[in-house]
């Protein structure tokens, strides 16, 4: 069987970098590009490639998968081009919305696309975990923790989360707090009305509470991603499975079977 070809985007950050080890040490896979405007003539983790400064210095051609773990404003420039050279597209960056997906779904019509919160298969069991629960209890939290560099919160997988909740039941107790002494305290306030809050800390990598609760008991759902090699499993799995899922996947769970 061919290898599948596999450019990074960001190829010179630390996620870029493990993925770039992840894919050099799969035989199925092949890297042959990385792009990072940070990080332009730099050999790449694995000492294989060149990084270049752009997409545009890299031949769609030579290149069947893109994986992006980079930036919101950089990863719709990438999947721009990706899309218009047929180029399926792995997605693990935060901050994309709903409609950044509709963009995608319009333009990805030779290549496929999956943008995914978490790569980590337990974060994605966690995920469907909460929305199982969420019909049996009236009140839950959703607490995110991420290391001091995460630029977004909340977080891309508790906004999927609390949106999978959401949408698996509409009975949420209302919020009783009548004096929040210091504004913010309660966190943001996610679809169905679902308390989120973040936390940034040093020495964090990504972490998530999925807290519910009942008369009389409650249930805490927690994944921990201790190092960024947690997300490689998946990735690995997406580039390899991409070309039979045509369009936009929202969600690991779908190339799971969940």
């Amino acid at each position: 069987m061919t290898a599948v070809r596999v450019l990074v985007f960001g190829a010179g950050g630390r996620m870029g970098a493990t993925v770039c080890e992840a894919v050099a040490g799969d035989a199925d896979l092949e890297l042959v590009a990385g792009v990072d405007p940070g990080a332009p003539g730099q050999r790449d983790a694995t000492d294989s490639i060149d990084i270049v400064a752009g997409a545009a210095d890299v031949d769609p051609a030579s290149v069947d998968v893109a994986v992006d773990f980079t930036v919101a404003a950089a990863a719709r420039e990438n999947l721009a081009w990706c899309a218009a050279n047929g180029v399926h597209a792995v997605v693990g960056t935060s901050g994309l919305d709903p409609d950044d997906y509709e963009r995608c779904r319009a333009a990805f019509t030779a290549s496929n696309c999956l943008i995914a919160p978490n790569f980590a298969i337990g974060a994605v069991l966690m995920m469907r975990f909460a929305e199982l629960a969420a019909p049996f209890f009236p009140t839950a939290e959703v607490i995110e923790l991420h290391h001091d560099n995460k630029v977004d919160a909340p977080s891309g997988t508790a906004m999927q989360t609390v949106r999978a909740m959401a949408e698996a039941s509409d009975d949420w107790g209302p919020d009783p707090t009548q004096d929040e002494v210091l504004p913010g305290a309660r966190g943001g306030t996610g679809p169905g009305g679902i308390p989120v809050h973040s936390v940034r800390l040093r020495g964090l990598v990504a972490h998530q509470q999925v807290l519910l609760g009942t008369a009389g008991e409650t249930l805490t759902i927690r994944h921990d991603s201790l190092d960024r090699v947690s997300f490689m499993p998946g990735v690995l799995l997406a580039c390899k499975a991409i070309a039979d899922h045509p369009g936009v996947t929202i969600g690991l769970d779908t190339y799971l079977g969940l």
